[in-house]
């Protein structure tokens, strides 16, 4: 009986330890997404057909603790439009309109970018996540040792039932996740890069430069979306309710 009892008390430390390293392991690929605290994110979003660039949108981002999220539309064809994300809900503010209109987070905003790809940036504010074990991937013609980690989610609000995400095993930096409706269809796949335009990249601490999001169904499609500035800012809280956003026909911050 005693021996029973050490075997199950081993195998509970065991699992919580394994717990404790999982979710250690989604906090550093966050982190290579968006810091801790509150920062403003530019963000542009580039739709291509058939590898030929078709549109490009600019938003700025504005995040915060808590799963709350403010968005800019930045572009001339959008100018003065925005989303607000509270925790599980979400409102698109119009220029022309009165009132907020509720929208979920699978909403598209262009190309394969969707409401909830472009305002969450923290995983483990929305999945809890399982280690399922080691695997290879062949990115870009080379082998990367890889965790795998299988992310259910726990929230409402949520934009992806469930999440296969890869990490790579040397510093836990994202390199693909397969993205899963809620009734069990895989809707994209996601490629994730250090690299981005800028000419200095190489001299950039180590953070997702880019996006990449492909539809299976359209194979013809690709949506890019390119984080090109993060920094550190507080936004006043009076800018996260939606009645104030609603009276306000531009904001500049």
């Amino acid at each position: 009986m005693y021996k029973l009892l050490i075997l199950m008390l081993s195998s509970l430390l065991s699992c919580q330890a394994l717990a404790a390293t999982t979710d250690q392991m989604l906090r550093h690929a966050d982190n290579y997404r968006l810091q801790e605290g509150s920062a403003r994110v530019m963000t542009v979003v580039r739709l291509y057909k058939n590898q030929v660039l078709d549109k490009t949108h600019l938003y700025e981002v504005y995040a915060r603790p808590d799963r709350q999220s403010l968005v800019l539309f930045k572009s001339r064809t959008e100018a003065g439009q925005k989303l607000l994300m509270l925790g599980d809900n979400y409102w698109l503010l119009m220029p022309k309109s009165r009132r907020p209109i509720r929208i979920t987070p699978m909403q598209k905003l262009l190309g394969e970018a969707s409401v909830g790809d472009i305002s969450s940036l923290r995983w483990r504010d929305d999945y809890q996540a399982t280690l399922t074990g080691p695997a290879t991937l062949t990115l870009n013609g080379r082998s990367v040792k890889a965790n795998q980690l299988a992310l259910v989610s726990k929230t409402k609000g949520a934009s992806y039932a469930r999440i296969t995400l890869w990490l790579d095993q040397a510093n836990d930096f994202p390199l693909k996740a397969d993205l899963y409706l809620r009734s069990g269809k895989l809707a994209k796949q996601a490629f994730f890069s250090s690299k981005g335009t800028a000419e200095a990249d190489d001299q950039q601490p180590l953070m997702v430069k880019t996006m990449t999001l492909l539809d299976k169904i359209q194979p013809a499609k690709k949506t890019v979306i390119e984080y090109q500035d993060r920094t550190p800012y507080q936004l006043a809280d009076k800018y996260y309710n939606p009645a104030y956003l609603i009276r306000q026909a531009k904001v500049d911050l």
